[in-house]
């Protein structure tokens, strides 16, 4: 009988099959093992000192894995974007002047914004002047800049007996002198301050209506005062190009038809220096709207006619300056203001801590009627009523309306009280805090210009509530805080009552300020907000225009976003590095890096 073969047992292989599976599945975790970590950084020569923070900063190429269900943009097969004609340098879309005569002067309607269509909008880029150079650093940018940045004869030679700007050689100088400044603006500062409290931190937002070249603005940051210095494009040629050349916030725009772009509430102080606002006309409309924007116990400086008509008025003239200045001074007592002081060309009015006593006396006198069922916070295309914006209520005479604010600094980092009202707990913003704060020290791990004073003027396309201004303070820089008109909470509020400043927007058109106006711009999630409202294309296009050339953008959103982004984006001439977030390799959302001066 032949013996049976040991291979053929049942149990042989039983046992064998098992071995198999187990070589397999070891096998299995020793390659996971080694493929999920992220790539290390062979090429660096020198790798990034972030073992503290945990971050991976591998450079991604996600375009091979990656099918978008995304529209293809226009001029897909053009391999870069051409430059726009010579005439283009100083473009500014939705404030340009060849389209005002589309439009009614009346109340100087024509200077306010009126943008193109989609299908009127150039697409190209907005080109540099010729010999533009790169703009002096701060501190030194607030008072000198390259006349080749900014070739604009007419306002140094028109304001040059006012001393607003010299042109010497090729640089312009800024002596701080101006209509209103016969002392120079430091003089007319501590005139101010003698009945403004500029140094006690309760002052930190000022509004400067029709700023000249941004000198007040420039002074008050000595005092810790962030401005937002307001005015149109006029015969004064580029004020506002100027302010941001010299490293002060300012943008485009005027008192018309429509409210400013800001939140009630929103400002210490506003200011006038022969800002040529008729203020008394059209049922005093346009004082009507800083009393909106201005805080509880907020103050109101002007300077100029009629103020000192006395002095400096004779003849046929002093009539029409002596009614005017009575028209003031009833238009403020309707406004509930109380006149703290009138000393030479300067007056100031100051807005109450609450309208108990407005209430009590519009019964009784002939006052301004207040506003009943409007937004206060509206401002974007909102049009502007004669009516009082009431304060929220308040049980005692004494008690601020809408609650009390810290000074700054420590108002940064407190959670104010609107943030009640916008549903955000206490716990959240300081979340939110803790959460800016990690992601702004990674940004300086990839960003390394971010930290070494490079940038001055940086614009945040989508706020919050200020987290990414806030992380920022500890550098010279400031940012204009932009929050989209129809995001799901509107809290540019919170991002003013912080001590920042900032302005309503909306993306699908162009921001209203020069081009090369910003150092730096950050944009978290903007594009999957904005993916189904309009082009990707002109909101880089625009970003393009108001980017500074050797500025960067940081670009924060969905990975499918990012490498959508990222394919226009090489189209312009930006060569962008798709890099993890702070949240590591396996986390949806990444950066795009574009650093212009590499």
């Amino acid at each position: 009988m032949a013996k049976p073969n040991p291979l053929k047992h049942p149990l042989l292989k039983y046992f064998i099959s098992i071995l198999l599976v187990s070589l397999s599945y070891i096998l299995g975790i020793y390659n996971n093992s080694n493929n999920s970590t992220s790539p290390p950084l062979q090429e660096q020569k020198q790798p990034l000192n972030c073992h503290k923070l945990n971050f991976s900063l591998s450079v991604l190429d996600f375009e091979p894995h990656h099918t978008l269900p995304l529209p293809r943009e226009p001029l897909k097969n053009l391999q870069f974007f051409n430059f726009c004609p010579p005439n283009f340098t100083n473009y500014c879309p939705c404030h340009d002047p060849s389209r005002e005569t589309d439009f009614t002067a009346e109340r100087f309607f024509s200077r306010e914004r009126h943008c193109p269509e989609p299908y009127e909008k150039p697409q190209c880029l907005v080109p540099r002047p010729d010999a533009y150079k790169r703009p002096f650093s701060w501190p030194k940018s607030r008072d000198y800049a390259w006349f080749k940045n900014l070739p604009f004869k007419k306002l140094s030679e028109v304001k040059k007996t006012q001393n607003w700007v010299r042109l010497e050689g090729d640089l312009l100088v800024f002596p701080d002198g101006g209509t209103s400044f016969r002392k120079g603006v430091k003089g007319y500062v501590d005139e101010i301050k003698r009945f403004v409290p500029l140094r006690s931190g309760s002052i930190r937002t000022v509004l400067d209506v029709g700023y000249g070249v941004a000198s007040f603005g420039a002074h008050l940051m000595d005092y810790n005062i962030l401005t937002m210095s307001l005015a149109p494009s006029d015969k004064h040629e580029a004020q506002v190009q100027v302010a941001l050349e010299r490293g002060v916030p300012a943008m485009l725009g005027i008192l018309s038809i429509h409210r400013l772009p800001f939140p009630s509430r929103s400002f210490d102080m506003a200011h006038c220096a022969r800002c040529l606002v008729q203020w008394t006309k059209y049922d005093g409309l346009y004082l009507m709207e800083i009393d909106r924007v201005l805080r509880p116990g907020g103050y109101w400086v002007f300077s100029g006619p009629p103020i000192n008509w006395k002095a400096t008025y004779k003849g046929s003239e002093v009539g029409a300056q002596e009614l005017e200045q009575a028209r003031l001074e009833d238009l403020a007592v309707r406004l509930c203001w109380k006149k703290v002081a009138e000393k030479g060309a300067i007056a100031v009015w100051r807005k109450p801590n609450n309208h108990i006593h407005c209430i009590i006396k519009s019964r009784i006198w002939k006052s301004a009627r207040f506003c009943i069922n409007s937004d206060p916070d509206a401002g974007w295309y909102k049009k502007m009523e004669p009516c009082i914006t009431p304060l929220l209520n308040v049980t005692d005479i004494h008690d601020i309306s809408g609650g009390y604010l810290e000074k700054w600094p420590k108002g940064l980092n407190i959670a104010p009280p609107r943030t009640i009202i916008e549903g955000i707990s206490g716990a959240a913003f300081k979340e939110d805090n803790q959460l800016w704060k990690r992601r702004v020290r990674y940004y300086g791990i990839i960003l390394k210009s971010l930290t070494k004073g490079r940038y001055r003027n940086i614009m945040d396309m989508n706020a919050g509530i200020g987290g990414f201004a806030a992380a920022l303070t500890q550098y010279p820089v400031w940012v204009m805080n932009v929050l989209p008109y129809d995001a799901k909470q509107n809290n540019l509020s919170i991002v003013y009552d912080r001590g920042l400043i900032g302005t309503y927007m909306n993306w699908c058109e162009a921001f209203s300020t020069y081009p090369r106006t910003y150092d730096l711009i950050h944009a978290h999630g903007v594009f999957s907000m904005y993916m189904d409202k309009c082009s990707i294309l002109d909101i880089l296009l625009e970003m393009h225009r108001i980017l500074r050339p050797e500025g960067a953008v940081i670009i924060r959103d969905h990975v499918d976003t990012i490498v959508a982004v990222k394919g226009i984006a090489e189209k312009m001439r930006w060569n962008g590095r798709v890099l993890h977030s702070e949240n590591g390799a396996f986390h949806p959302e990444k950066i795009l890096l574009i650093d212009t001066s590499d």
